[in-house]
């Protein structure tokens, strides 16, 4: 896997796991819970708050950790609400030019 390529990976694996739900999948267990949309809200609001006090502590490793954790509810919290990561990505590339 590349740097250039696991953004995509993450969103196709993210895909496939809202495809073919399991139990064990913690993808599916955070898009599936009781509360909808709002856990997964929840979880894009606490990583937040980790990743800005890791890089308030410049704590390097942290700032990484809560960062990917970040990103990835991101992205969950973006598929619960029927965007496309690709939608994202093609706005990035507007605002470029």
């Amino acid at each position: 896997m590349s740097n250039e390529t696991v953004l995509s990976e993450i969103w196709d694996t993210i895909e496939a796991r809202l495809s073919n739900p399991t139990e064990e999948s913690y993808t599916c267990r955070i898009i599936n819970h009781k509360k909808g949309i709002d856990k997964i809200l929840e979880k894009v609001g606490e990583e937040a708050v980790e990743f800005v006090i890791a890089v308030k502590n410049r704590k390097k490793e942290e700032i990484i950790l809560e960062a990917a954790d970040l990103q990835f509810h991101l992205m969950l919290a973006l598929k619960a609400a029927g965007v496309s990561f690709d939608d994202v990505l093609d706005e990035l590339i507007k605002r470029r030019k």
